[in-house]
């Protein structure tokens, strides 16, 4: 599915800059839109990158709408769904020269070199600059079109959201508020009542595992995530939650089970779900299981993103005595990652293999 665009207008707030005074705020807000003209069923994250700084500015609400507002002081803040602010600009409320008493458009100079994105999982982001000469420009900066990475992207929304009524809705876009200032507590029970008011709302119950796993609820968002998955079996979020804690509490049989369900569901595009099945299969000592799902991984892994993929197949090579090949992604995985946590241990590791005479693999 394709999203086909994100219009964003601009409106000045405050007294225009005359001689001794300045600008007050700057409101940016938009709206997000599937092709079809519907919101994304997902809240959006919505960033502003200045100078190559990224700021998470607001999320969309349910119908697609955000705002969020830069004050004179450089702070963000957000009328629909606020991520963070950020520091100060440098060349805010900065005078022209020691002696004058005039300033320069603090907040317009400030965002000359900023851009708007809006990111949304499964999707590529492209951005509009946000460039304001002076209070007299009509703030129209184009529209940011978000282009599916593949088919995966229609799986990381709920077809479900649609079906969602206005008060379940009220409390998911209120929830989401509460999670961006990390009120737990009361996030939860926003999306409690949202999914008592809708109980297919998958969306709501996935937000309410992840809001569980923070307060460290691991029962109650292992509860959320199922339910999520038999309200929208084709959603993939919950997968990857339930797969990837499965894998942090070492439970390898229900690791192994929610990263091969996620597969099936897209065996094409989430090379994290092949290293939590290789690791899986490994740990329950289905070793050639294990070596296929870590060789797969790697096939779809074209930008390297997951470079630990290397070092799995290279321990479940070393455990079936193939140590040139052992080598070989051993040492990929150091290339890729040569600041890891267990960088020294792999080199150890590669250092004995070379000592031991074990060919050179290209």
């Amino acid at each position: 599915m394709r999203v086909r665009a994100l219009a964003i207008s601009l409106a000045l707030a405050g007294l225009s800059p005359i001689w001794g005074q300045k600008e007050v705020v700057v409101i940016v807000s938009g709206d997000v839109r599937l092709e079809d003209g519907t919101a994304p069923p997902d809240a959006v994250q919505i960033n502003r990158v200045c100078e190559g700084r990224t700021t998470a500015a607001a999320r969309t609400d349910t119908m697609g709408h955000f705002n969020f507002s830069v004050s004179g002081a450089g702070g963000v803040s957000a009328t629909s769904d606020a991520g963070g602010a950020p520091a100060q600009a440098s060349d805010l409320n900065k005078a022209l020269n020691q002696t004058s008493t005039q300033y320069t458009n603090p907040i317009t100079t400030a965002l000359r070199d900023c851009e708007v994105q809006a990111v949304l999982s499964g999707f590529r982001t492209e951005s509009v600059p946000l460039s304001i000469r002076d209070t007299s420009d009509d703030g129209r900066v184009g529209t940011i079109v978000l282009h599916p990475l593949s088919r995966s992207g229609a799986l990381t929304i709920s077809v479900t959201t649609a079906g969602a009524p206005a008060a379940a809705r009220k409390s998911y876009d209120k929830a989401l508020e509460l999670i961006a200032k990390e009120k737990w507590d009361a996030a939860e029970s926003e999306l409690t009542r949202a999914v008592k008011v809708y109980p297919k709302y998958a969306i709501a119950w996935q937000q309410l595992g992840v809001v569980r796993q923070k307060r460290t609820a691991l029962p109650g968002a292992i509860e959320a995530w199922k339910e999520a998955l038999a309200q929208d079996p084709k959603y993939v979020k919950p997968y990857e939650s339930l797969a990837a804690l499965a894998d942090g509490q070492q439970d390898w049989t229900a690791a192994e089970l929610y990263s091969r369900e996620w597969l099936q569901l897209d065996p094409d595009d989430f090379a994290a779900a092949y290293l939590i099945n290789a690791i899986a299969n490994a740990r329950l000592n289905r070793g050639d299981t294990a070596e296929s799902a870590a060789r797969n991984g790697l096939r779809i892994d074209r930008d390297h993103k997951v470079p630990r993929l290397n070092y799995v197949l290279g321990l479940i090579l070393l455990q079936k005595q193939q140590y040139a090949e052992s080598a070989k992604y051993l040492r990929a995985y150091l290339e890729l990652a040569p600041n890891a946590r267990d960088a020294a241990i792999v080199r150890e590791q590669v250092a004995k293999l070379e000592q031991a005479g074990v060919p050179h693999l290209d």
